[in-house]
């Protein structure tokens, strides 16, 4: 017969087992699964325009000449180091070696050649085709690969760490939308349509391994879907998440940390410079008084976003806060729709891709512009829509989109881009920008091109959007602002 002492003793030592053996399962845990909002169409980060792309595969599954670090600077990546010409026109990077493809093939510099001439083809469809646009020539010199400029640029190194600029080997580019092979710390593994894309570490990488085993990125679009998969523990995280009205619940919740941190994403009502009336000058400062951003923010997102009045985000040292250029004036824009022969209004379109920016601030920004006599017919769209109608065919008066791109303000200079802006004044000082080394010179030139677009009331600018993601809070390493497009998962571990 067992004595109840015996009985406290075994069910304590079971107890202890049991809790034992709870903590050693948890401290082994090697694999994650990321929410994200938005499935991408495919998985080349080289011949697509969805940052849903790199927010897959940037620093996982592909790696370029040079990376951005987390607080966005410029580190080394494939090459270990590079010299500059004292004429700042040829560049001379050395790859680190024993590097191979996931397939196993070997990288080397003609791998490089192939990507670098690949992007800046005439029929490439990288869709940052102007960042090698000043390439004269790439060469392989004892496989040191040589880049030779037309000008001096500047931006070079930087340029380099974008995702569109990630090296690619000739044997496998054909796989690069459905099973990409890359030369990162993660390969694919396989992707469920509509579902989910998994990756798994690679045994074989190069460079320092990774800690997690697996990495899932599991899509849900609703956001009520979002906080759902969060609370019942379906996801280890959601960088960023789509619900910020939902931020709070989780702050109180031990079992999650909210992450909120800065992104590149400037988020804009996005305006058709040759469709009329959206054409005459008059009219767009109008829509810019009609907005009132604090509404916006509030209203659409929660408190969570910062004020903008240009294309350029507020925690770039060369920022000029410029919101007092169209400050929210419902009677001023009344006037400049009568100055412009417009008394009784206009009516245009909103075309909205599926974010709850764009649909929630959409519908707050479409009743500011009909307080003033501008009214919007709104449209719903998907992103392949959005992309097709709006970004491909620049068929829309108005959309709302948020520019995730670092320090893009010179797609300004680009007049096929899809607002259509053609100013050559700023064009040529794009031009200067990028042949430019000076750093202080540079900072004047990108505060002069924020001061062009600003007066040309180019777009409406409304805020920069927020990093605000949830994760558990054992999980270590995410990213809290994001310097690009990614879900960088190099440096994410488990803690014990």
């Amino acid at each position: 017969m067992i004595k109840l002492g015996q009985r406290k003793k075994q069910l304590s030592r079971a107890l202890f087992l049991a809790a034992f053996v709870a903590t050693s399962l948890q401290a082994a845990k090697t694999d994650v699964t990321i929410g994200m909002q938005l499935e991408p169409p495919n998985l080349d980060p080289t011949g697509g325009a969805a940052a849903a792309i790199d927010e897959v595969v940037y620093a996982n599954l592909f790696e370029g000449l040079t990376r951005f670090g987390s607080d966005g600077s410029v580190l080394p990546a494939l090459a270990k180091s590079w010299t500059i010409s004292d004429d700042g026109l040829t560049y001379a990077f050395t790859l680190h070696s024993g590097v191979t493809f996931h397939d196993g093939t070997t990288l080397d510099a003609d791998d490089v050649i192939f990507s670098l001439d690949r992007a800046m083809a005439e029929d490439s469809t990288n869709a940052q085709k102007q960042l090698f646009a000043n390439i004269k020539s790439v060469k392989n010199v004892f496989d040191v690969v040589i880049i030779v400029l037309n000008n001096p640029d500047g931006n070079l190194l930087f340029n380099l760490a974008w995702g569109d600029a990630v090296i690619v080997a000739p044997e496998s580019v054909d796989l690069l939308a459905t099973a990409p092979v890359g030369t990162g710390p993660f390969k694919f593994k396989n992707w469920v349509q509509g579902d989910q894309i998994v990756l798994e570490k690679n045994a074989e990488y190069w460079g320092e391994p990774v800690q997690l085993e697996q990495a899932t990125f599991k899509f849900i679009s609703e956001p009520t879907a979002a906080f759902a998969a969060m609370m019942a523990g379906d996801l280890d995280a959601f960088p960023a998440f789509p619900a910020p009205e939902n931020l709070p619940q989780f702050e109180a919740d031990p079992r999650f940390n909210v992450i909120v941190g800065s992104t590149e994403g400037e988020t804009i009502l996005s305006t058709n410079n040759l469709q009329e009336p959206l054409d005459n000058v008059l009219v767009r400062q109008a829509i810019a008084h009609a907005i009132d951003r604090s509404a916006i923010i509030d209203g659409a997102m929660y408190g969570y976003g910062t004020p903008i009045g240009t294309h350029f985000a507020p925690h770039n040292p060369a920022y000029v806060d410029l919101t007092g250029k169209s400050e929210y004036d419902p009677e001023k824009s009344k006037a400049l729709l009568e100055e412009a022969g417009l008394a009784d209004g206009f009516t245009t379109t909103l075309k909205l891709p599926p974010p709850a920016y764009a649909r929630r601030g959409g519908e707050i920004i479409a009743s500011q512009l009909r307080a003033v006599g501008i009214n919007v017919e709104i449209s719903n769209l998907e992103w392949a829509q959005w992309l097709e109608q709006v970004f491909k065919g620049k068929d829309f008066g108005l959309t709302i989109v948020s520019h995730t791109e670092p320090m893009d303000i010179g797609i300004y200079a680009k007049p096929d881009y899809y607002f259509q802006y053609d100013n050559a004044d700023f064009q040529a000082l794009i031009e200067s920008f990028n042949v430019e080394t000076d750093t202080e010179k540079r900072t004047q030139m990108m505060q002069e091109a924020q001061n062009i677009i600003t007066d040309d009331y180019v777009n409406g600018y409304l805020f920069q959007l927020a990093k605000t993601g949830v994760a558990s809070a054992k999980l270590k390493g995410l990213w809290e602002n994001s310097p690009t497009q990614a879900n960088d998962l190099t440096g994410v571990y488990w803690e014990d």
